[in-house]
C-alpha cells in the first residue's frame, strides 16, 4: 500500500466525511500540517474552499498516526505474501503441470520452497 493510500484510509477511517487534498508523503507531523481540508465551496458551486487549518476535532496529529501505525503494521504482516507472489509459479506453469506429472512435482517443490524462504508471520 503506498504512503498516499494509507493517508487516505487512515483519514476516512476517522472522519469518512471529510474532504482534503494533499502532496508528496505525509510522514511527520508537519507534513501532516500541509492537508489542505476543504471548508466550503466558492459560489460557483464547483471550487473548494481550502485551509491547512484542520477542521476536524475528530482528526489530530496523535489519532492519525495511531491509524497511520496500525496500517503499516498490518501492510507489514502481509509482506510474506507479497514476496511468494512474486516468486510463485506462474499461471501458464500452473496449466502445464496439470497435464504433466513430472511438471505438478516441480511446481509442487517450488512452492514449498517459496513458503520456507517466506514464512507467515515473519
Amino acid at each position: 500500500m503506498t504512503n498516499s493510500q494509507k493517508v487516505s484510509t487512515s483519514i476516512k477511517t476517522l472522519k469518512s466525511s471529510a474532504e482534503y487534498f494533499f502532496s508528496g508523503e505525509i510522514i511527520t507531523e508537519a507534513d501532516f500540517n500541509k492537508i489542505d481540508w476543504v471548508t466550503g465551496v466558492k459560489e460557483d458551486g464547483i471550487t473548494a474552499i481550502t485551509s491547512t487549518t484542520n477542521p476536524h476535532s475528530e482528526i489530530t496529529w496523535e489519532k492519525f498516526k495511531t491509524e497511520m501505525d496500525k496500517i503499516q503494521a498490518e501492510d507489514d504482516s502481509l509482506d510474506y505474501a507479497r514476496k511468494r507472489k512474486a516468486e510463485y509459479p506462474t499461471i501458464e506453469e500452473l496449466v502445464v503441470a496439470l497435464y504433466d506429472t513430472e511438471d505438478r512435482a516441480a511446481i509442487d517443490e517450488k512452492r514449498a520452497a517459496v513458503k520456507l524462504k517466506h514464512p507467515k508471520g515473519v
